[in-house]
């Protein structure tokens, strides 16, 4: 359209608009004030959250290897291996899972079959079984997974790797453990946030959905792997 055109049609509107805004704001001090409260204190919630989350996935991120250089490293100097699969969680499928690097750190062992698991949400409602799954061999210890999830559904990683299993893939119930990262977030006079915002950001990780819950694991073969993080 032509902007004289849209001037045309928005500017009637807008003063509709105004005129309305203008009649409401004089119920502000007669109780309108309450629901402006509530949503304002929403939006902060809300953008407390975005950006925090933020935060704790860059510190992450330089806390992180790539995954490609690890595997390599140890193909050349290999830990000690148990019998077993385990199954590691990460947003970015080049890097190697915080649970990873913690766990060959403290532990100094390495399951005999590794999968790194990254789940991904699309804009569609739902994504077919048969279109869910890209599947990545790095080696015969460590496979790739990333799950293509629509934004309805629900994140069921049992069910998932069970479709994993059409690729040669074997998942037994008794021998497979599946490792989260439990990060315990400190705040810092220093960091990005001011420090009430760092404070808000905290009590709402602590109150967040249980991992294990939320992807619907066994609670009996999760093992979980706690680090630090400030921001």
């Amino acid at each position: 359209w032509s902007m004289p055109a849209t001037l045309a049609l928005m500017l009637p509107l807008l003063a509709l608009d105004v005129i309305f805004l203008g009649a409401n704001s004089l119920k502000i001090m007669e109780g309108g004030w309450m629901p402006l409260a509530i949503a304002a204190a929403i939006v902060l919630i809300m953008w407390t959250w975005r950006l925090g989350t933020r935060q704790v996935a860059e510190k992450t991120r330089k806390m992180e290897v790539q995954l490609k250089g690890l595997v390599e490293s140890l193909e050349k100097r290999p830990p000690h291996r148990i019998a077993g699969t385990a199954v590691f969680f990460t947003s970015d499928a080049t890097s190697a899972p915080t649970a990873l690097l913690h766990s060959l750190k403290h532990y100094k062992v390495l399951h005999e079959k590794n999968v790194i698991l990254t789940l991904k949400t699309t804009d569609e409602p739902t994504v077919p079984d048969a279109n869910k799954l890209r599947i990545t061999h790095h080696n015969a210890a460590f496979t790739s997974i990333i799950a293509n999830l629509g934004y309805m559904e629900m994140p069921d990683v049992p069910k998932l790797l069970k479709l994993a299993e059409k690729d040669g893939l074997v998942f037994n119930d008794m021998t497979t453990s599946f490792f989260l990262s439990r990060r315990n977030v400190l705040a810092s006079p220093t960091g990005g946030l001011p420090f009430w915002q760092d404070k808000l950001f905290i009590t709402l990780a602590r109150s967040a959905d249980d991992a294990s819950h939320y992807f619907r694991l066994p609670t009996d073969r999760v093992v979980e792997v706690g680090s630090q993080i400030t921001i």
